[in-house]
Parts: structure tokens; sequence; C-alpha cells
């Protein structure tokens, strides 16, 4: 058969549906030469005529034809309504296990609709005559060939952020005009939901899209009909000649309009032509805020979070417990139906409306069936740091394709059910006003796009109800009353879920205001440590919210940092007054649009027993720094550790001077006091200067002088007062202020411990490689390096060995992600970490190993070949900081005065250009980034070393290494209490 014989054939045709639509059917296999259902499959087992189904109301139902994994089909009779074909078939589309392509026909009209999971939906539309179209011929075909040719190119998420994209453009010319912000945004969700709600036929076919046509010439007409159209959706009624659906929901309780420009309907009319029923609400909310907010317009083209990443978190926190439910209704059911099945008797076909009388078991399992799915309609989700409404919508999402899981299983068992979740089930706290607005359309169009989709009809009267339990407020301090802060209370809820605004704990006063965080600080004292981030706060109000029986189970996302430092305290917290059931340690995430790594966790009172997961790996414990195996928060500080390790040196303040600067001070003389200048000059170095650069930078170091006496030093003070002074004055600090020629913490503590040393340990507070490097007197550590009070190599090498590195791994906070390293303190990770108890001959070949690191990395950093030795000269107080270099004391000068004499400092710097050039490859991060096999061979037998002096294989797994450091560190602490 030909096409133009198949086309001639039944446009003659004046049959009714059921008598043409299986010899059409046959006819179009034998025209695309595909097989027929009869002899491609005589069981019907995967493409057959009038395939048995039931619909999502429970009734029974026939698909016209079916081909497994390739299409549904449904006919109807010519001209009839092709829609409420589709309808039908979306009502069925789950029994017949969810088509790629779905297919109405009248015998005259052929329209594909695609089917493809996260793709926009596409319909193929043509006529009989238009079967002679290659295109559309070939269209046909591939139905049984290859459907997964018809699958969109466009994916849900371009199409809502190019349709976001528009709206922001639109955004930016209402604010140019001066229009307010927020009656902007709200304006143009009123449009946004009119062009949704068109595309799933909620209003009236193209209804929208026809007034912004008829209006294009005079735009003072689509002020009053817009206002027109708004009241009729508020109430329901009249709009002209079209019947519209009472929405109401909030979003329509106004009729305000803006007045439209020419060229902002053109732009609406583009925007209208996306298809709106495709939009991706887990991203869109996010898209559309940053479109009507001005604060992160910028931010319209960054990333965004995507559902695949919220589902980490609400799968295990909402839906775990909720399935685990859902399991023991169905095996109760199973049973009961199997005695219903006994007895030979069906329940009966229930409808939504009027339920047939049933008895015995069957009665029983409609009960329990019933009961669930009230059960889900009335779980409460609440997100306490909502935005747009993106984690809420997934959730709710979620809700009820459990709910319909349910609802299918009734229908296989004769039960007619309706989804019963609502909107309305959901909170939030959102102190954003565009996105707290957002958040409720953002939610309803999911929720009415789910219904659609799925195939049941959404409730009319009205279409929409306002949620009114997301409320604009602050989540973590009520300031209503200023001068008395208090705890806003959060609604009560079955889960807490949500992603708490990420700032550190530096970072606060300057996002927040010094008089908020101060409040937040003062409040919720001895509960969040001082120097946390702001989402731990979030954390405490969950963990408060669960232990007073409001909430049973939150998941949380939080910043790297919540493992350890101050932010750990919080997940202490929650371990003792309930438990981590869930966690993920590091994952990507979207964070205003930027990349970042986050942590994940779930916690409850302690009541989930079993299920605990920990990086995807089911765990029996986990830790409050987000581990698993031994418990090493639980380590004590060992007294025999303390009073070894500082913190380095923290300015201020412009202290900083170049090199070429200081060498000039350093020759100046002619103070009042006649005392040189290198009294308070020294070097200074950070962790790039150890690790990734070869510079040199000084400091002006006066921070144990009074002003009177450090205005002795004229030039260096002079340069204070330039550099330092006038940023000082506008601080915010009283001390620094009032102190402003003083750097800021000068960690006395630290510089008495080292004073004596000629040479001593640092390493940098965070790396990817942790490394521990010698510097000498008088070179003064920054704030960025921990200082070890030591100039043994022995000291060296065990602080490099594998063992401490996995221990203070495991004790530090990650950085971005485990390859970025760590941030290694004092504290927890010397403190704690308990040393062995060598033999003098174990000692003695622990030391030399550490010499022969030293040695052949220092030669590597600094070739001999490439570098000469250069001696800087200039005058030095004889009990000054660079005693240690002084040679040919001067004679005495008249008393108070110290003795003066020359120091001669030595150090090794290039020998040409050419040598300089290669010196710059030759730092301490390139070596452990290349790692050479010598490299790796010196820390092979340091390893060992260190491992024999514990006893232990060199060998052992970090697991084992963990544990027996932590047994060691407990059992030292209880002997020396």
């Amino acid at each position: 058969m030909t096409p133009q014989q198949f086309i001639a054939k039944w446009q003659r045709a004046d049959l009714s549906e059921r008598s043409a639509c299986q010899q059409h059917f046959l006819d179009l296999c034998e025209l695309l030469g595909q097989p027929k259902p009869a002899e491609a499959d005589p069981d019907g087992a995967w493409y057959t005529f009038e395939r048995g189904v039931r619909d999502t109301a429970g009734a029974q139902g026939w698909a016209d034809v079916w081909m497994k994994d390739h299409f549904g089909w449904e006919y109807k009779g010519k001209h009839k309504n092709l829609e409420a074909a589709y309808t039908q078939l979306l009502r069925y589309r789950e029994d017949l296990e969810n088509p790629p392509l779905l297919v109405v026909c009248d015998l005259d009209r052929f329209e594909i609709h695609t089917n493809f999971t996260r793709t926009a939906k596409v319909v193929h539309r043509f006529n009989l005559e238009g079967l002679a179209e290659p295109e559309n011929f070939d269209k046909l075909r591939k139905l049984f060939t290859d459907p997964d040719a018809l699958r969109p190119g466009l994916t849900t998420e371009s199409i809502t952020k190019q349709a976001a994209e528009l709206f922001g453009k639109l955004a930016d010319r209402l604010r140019l005009r001066g229009e307010e912000a927020h009656a902007a945004a709200h304006f143009l969700m009123k449009l946004m939901f009119c062009m949704f709600a068109e595309d799933v036929r909620l209003l009236p076919e193209k209804l929208f899209t026809r007034l912004l046509q008829s209006s294009k010439a005079d735009p003072r007409k689509l002020t009053d009909r817009l206002r027109l159209l708004f009241t009729a959706m508020a109430r329901g009624g009249d709009f002209g000649a079209d019947e519209i659906r009472y929405f109401n929901g909030g979003l329509f309780n106004d009729s305000d309009v803006l007045e439209l420009k020419r060229e902002d309907i053109d732009e609406l009319l583009v925007i209208t032509g996306y298809d709106w029923a495709s939009v991706e609400p887990s991203i869109f909310g996010t898209l559309f805020e940053r479109s009507l907010d001005p604060a992160k317009r910028s931010q319209i083209g960054a990333h965004y979070t995507s559902r695949e990443d919220i589902l980490t978190l609400l799968e295990p926190v909402v839906m775990t417990p909720l399935r685990r439910e859902w399991a023991e209704v169905k095996a109760e059911c199973d049973k009961l139906w199997a005695e219903v099945k006994t007895k030979g008797k069906a329940p009966g076909g229930m409808t939504k409306g009027a339920p047939k009388r049933i008895t015995g078991p069957a009665a029983k399992m409609q009960r329990k069936l019933i009961d669930f799915s009230e059960r889900l309609a009335h779980v409460r989700i609440l997100d306490p740091a909502c935005g747009s409404g993106n984690f809420l919508y997934v959730a709710i999402n979620l809700l009820l394709d459990l709910n319909k899981e349910v609802i299918s299983y009734a229908q296989t068992r004769d039960l007619g059910l309706f989804p019963q979740v609502r909107p309305t089930q959901l909170a939030g706290i959102e102190i954003n006003p565009y996105a707290q607005e957002l958040a409720s359309v953002v939610i309803w169009i999911g929720y009415l796009q789910w219904m659609i989709q799925n195939g049941f009809t959404p409730n009319s009267n009205p279409v929409l109800e306002p949620i009114e339990t997301i409320q604009l407020m602050d989540a973590i301090l009520d300031l209503s009353d200023p001068e008395h802060p208090k705890e806003p209370e959060w609604p009560e809820a079955d889960f807490i879920v949500g992603n708490p605004p990420f700032l550190g704990d530096k970072l606060m006063r300057g996002g927040l205001g010094d008089e908020y965080v101060s409040k937040l600080r003062r409040h919720y004292d001895g509960r969040v440590p001082g120097g946390a981030d702001l989402c731990c706060y979030w954390f405490e109000k969950g963990r408060d919210a669960i232990k007073r029986k409001r909430i049973h189970r939150a998941g949380l996302l939080a910043t790297q940092g919540i493992r350890g430092g101050a932010n750990r305290v919080v997940l202490e917290s929650i371990k003792e007054s309930g438990d981590i059931f869930f966690a993920v340690s590091d994952r990507e995430w979207i964070l205003d649009g930027a990349m970042v790594h986050v942590s994940m966790v779930g916690f409850d009172d302690g009541i989930e027993k079993v299920g605990k997961t920990l990086d995807g790996h089911d765990v029996a414990e986990i830790h409050p720094n987000l581990t698993a195996g031994a418990a090493i928060t639980n380590a004590l500080v060992l007294p025999e550790n303390q009073g070894i390790s500082f913190l380095g040196s923290c300015k201020g303040g412009s202290f900083d001077i170049p090199e070429h600067e200081a060498l000039e001070l350093l020759r100046v003389s002619g103070n009042p006091h006649s005392k040189p200048n290198s009294d308070v000059l020294r070097p200074t170095v950070n962790s790039r200067d150890l690790l990734q650069s070869r510079t040199y930078r000084w400091i002006i170091d006066n921070a144990e002088l009074t002003l009177k006496e450090a205005c002795l030093f004229e030039r260096p003070h002079k340069l204070v007062v330039e550099r330092v002074k006038p940023s000082r004055d506008e601080n915010r600090n009283e001390w620094l202020r009032t102190n402003w020629w003083r750097p800021q913490r000068m960690r006395p503590a630290m510089r008495q411990a080292v004073q004596s040393l000629n040479r001593f340990l640092v390493t940098t507070t965070t790396s990817k490689h942790r490394l521990f490097i010698w510097v000498q007197q008088p070179i003064l550590p920054d704030h960025q390096l921990i200082v070890f009070a030591t100039s043994e190599d022995y000291m060296f090498a065990l602080l490099h060995s594998r063992i401490h590195q996995i221990w203070a791994l495991s004790q530090g906070t990650q950085l971005r992600e485990k390859e970025s390293g760590f941030r290694y303190t004092p504290t927890t990770c010397f403190e704690t970490f308990p040393f062995p108890a060598p033999t003098d001959a174990q000692r003695a070949e622990i030391a030399a190993a550490a010499k022969e690191l030293d040695e052949l990395r220092t030669n590597w950093l600094n070739p001999p070949e490439w570098t000469r030795e250069e001696i800087l000269e200039f005058p030095g107080s004889t009990d000054g900081p660079w005693r240690r270099y002084i040679s040919s004391p001067q004679p005495p000068v008249p008393s108070p005065s110290p003795t003066i004499a020359t120091v001669r400092y030595p150090r090794l710097v290039p020998k040409d250009e050419e040598c300089a050039k290669e010196l710059k490859k030759r730092t301490l991060t390139n070596l452990y980034n290349q790692r050479p096999t010598w490299l790796d061979n010196l820390h092979r037998r340091l390893d060992a070393a260190v491992a024999a002096a514990y006893g232990w294989p060199a060998d052992l797994a970090e697991e084992e290494i963990l544990g027996r450091l932590l047994e060691l560190n407990l059992g030292r602490a209880k002997n020396q209490a």
C-alpha cells in the first residue's frame, strides 16, 4: 500500500471509531512495512490491541494499541476531541509502563506526544494528507523502529533557563522606568502564572496569547484587559465570551497592573511561545528570583541547584521512613488480599465519589489504604530557609509520587483512590520578600503540573489556595522588639529540610552588621559557639525543635567546616540529644551561582537505629566529624602536648613592608634614643612564602612598645602613621582604634616559647600537602601558620609521619574537597595526638630519617650550583631580635642605650637571573605535586621508622591506625587525669 492509496481509502471512510480503528492501524502497519500485533506478538505480551489497563481513578479501561517501550495509541472517531483522547492516555500511562510516545488519532488527524522523562513536551501534528510528506511518514515509522529518535532536543532545564532570562530583561526595563521592585515582581509573577495556566488548559485555549496579540497596537487596552482578567481569576466568572476558573490563592488577591509598552508586549509574546507546561519548577524558582531581585540579577546566567542534588537530601530524610511505613501497610494489605482471593470475591470498584459497600478483609484493606493516603495528606514539611521553594517543590512531588504508588496498588485490587497530598501541607521561612512570594507560586505550578501530567483533574474551587505557612521572617532571631531579641518559634512539622545561608564566621559581621551578630551570639550563647558559621544556627534550632518533639526528623546542608572547630559543636550537641542517621561529608553544590563543596546532615531524636548511611555506604555510627569507624572526636587533649603548638601572629593592619624598604630602614640611624631600627624590623613568612613563592617580606614589629616608645623609631613609626592609622581609626574594634600603632595579635606566648630556639617548626593552617618546615629566628610566622616550639629532628619526623597525617586529617576540617587538603587546628590535631614511646635506637633512627628528608628537600629547593650566600649587614642591639647574628661589637653607648653591634645575616639568593627563573619552579608545592621517587622513598623510610616506634606494621590501614591512636589517647588521658 502506498501513502496515496492509504490517504484515498481513509478519506472516503465514514466508519465509527469501534468499526474502524483496528483496520486503520493494520493498514498503517502495511503502509509502513511494520509487523502487525498478532503476527509479532501472538500472546499480546508486549504488542497488542485492546491492552487492559486501570486508569488513575481506578476504573477499568482499554488502550486501543500498545507496544511496550514504544507507544500507547488511542483512537477517536472522525472530528472527535483529541485532547480528551490524550488525557485518557495520560491516565493509562502508568499501566502502559510509561511509553516514550503517546499517539492519538481520529482517522484523519495524527498527534504524537513525546513522553520522555526530563525533556520538554513536543507534539507532532499532521493530518491524513500530511502523511504523504516524507517527514511525517518518517515520524510514524520511528514509532515502531526508533522511538528515541523523536526525543526532544530541548530539555526542561534549557526551556526554563531561556524563559527566566527573558523575564529578567523585562524586569530590568520596568525597574529602569522607576517601577517599585516588589510591585514589578508581583506583576510579573501573575503574568508568568497566566502563561503556565494557558499551556496546561487551566485558562481557555490561547486566551493570554490572544490578549497580547490583540493589544499590541494599543498597550493601554492591555492594561485594562489584564485588570479584568486578574479580577476574573481572583473570583471566577466571565471574561468576555470566556469563562474563567476560580484561581484565588493570594496571587490574584489584587488586580494591580503595571503599564507595558509595545516592546514589552513583543517580549511577552516571545516568552509565551515557550512550552510553559514543561518548565522545571525545581530550578525555575531560583532563575526567576534572580530575574526579579536586583541584588541577584548578576547571577542570571550562573549555575543552579538541580533536582537531583535536592533529592540527595530529601530521599533519606523524608522518603525513607515514609516508604518503610508504606512497605508495612502494603505487606498487611497483601495478606488481606490473599484472603479476599481465597473467598473468590473482589471488593468491587470504588470511585472517588461513591464507593461500593464492602465488608470483611476487603474492607480492612480498603481502610488501611485510605488511612495511609490520608497519612500522606497530613505529612508536614518545613524549609526554614526556603528561598524560592525548590526544596518544598521537590518534596511535594515525592509525596505525590508515593501517593500515586498507593493509588496504583489500590487499582490492582479494584479500589479507586485520588491524590490527597496538597501544597498547603508545606511550610517555609524566608527573609527575602521576592523569594517568599515566589515560593508559593512555584509550589503550586509544580503541583498542578504533576496532577495534569499524571492524568488527574486538579481541584477547581479554587484552583489555588494561599500557602499561609510560608512566612516572611527571620528564622533565627526575632528583632520585632530590638531591645529584647528573642528566638522565633518554627512551625511544627514532621520533617525539616533545607539549605541555610552559608556565611562564614569571619564574614558574618560584614554581611549582617555588628549589632545583629552581637545580639545573635548573645542569644545563642552556650548553644552555638561564637566562632561558628551562620548555618550552624539552623542546625541548633532544628536540634532543639526535635528535642521538644515539635519536629521528628531534619536534613540540612552546611559548609564543610561544620565537621570541625567551633562549628562541630552543634553536631556534637545533636549527637548528645539525638543522633545523626545520614550524612554526605563532601558534595559539590551550587551557592549563589558558584560551585562550592558542602556537607549534608540528617538527624533525629535517636529513633533511627538502622539504615544509617555515610557517603552512600551503610555504617553503624556517624560521628560529629561526619566519619564512621573510630570515634576520634572523643579524643581528649593530652597535658604532655600542651604548650608546644601555637597560632602564628596576626597583624590586623598594613604593617608589612617590601624588602627594599626594609633594607633601607635597617641602615638608617639617628633615632632620638640611639636604638637601631632593626629592633622593630624582622622578616615574616606566610603559607604562600613557604610553599609557593620565594619572596622576602618584612614587618614593623612594635607589638610590645608603648606609643611613646614606638614613635622614637622615627622612620618606621612614620610609615605606621601613614599606612595603618587611617584604617585603624575607622575600625569597629575599640582595642584596634586605641592601639593603632600595634599589630593586633602577635602571640606573646608563641614568641616566648621559640625565643631560645635557633630554629622551630611551622605548618600551614590550610594546604593540599601537610608539610612541616624549619624556620629560623628572627623570622616571624603569620596567622596562616601553626608554630611548634621544638628544634628536634625527631619531632619533625613524627609530625611528617603517615600516622600523624591520618590523625590530623580526621581531626581537622576539610576544605572544598579532599584534594584541596584540610585545616590543621592545634587543639584537635596536635594536642590530642598520642606520640610513641620509642627506644633510644628507634628515636635515633627516626631523627636520622628526618634529617635526611630535610637535607635532600632543602638541596632540591636550593641547589648549590644555582645559589650563593648573601650577607646582610646592619646595626643591631646585642639584646635585640637579631642578637644571634651579632659580630664585632662597637664601643658601648652611654647608658641607658643598649650596646650596638653589626648584624651579619646570611641567606641564600640566586646566583644570577637565569638561576632565579629556574628557582621559581623549585617550590615545596611543586615538589610534592610531582612526588619524585627519591622523595617517596624518604617518606616511606620515615613512616616505617615511626610505625616501628609504635610497634605497628608500616602498612596498617587508616581505620586501624585511628582506632589504635584513639585507644592510646584515651588511656593516657585517663592515666594523666
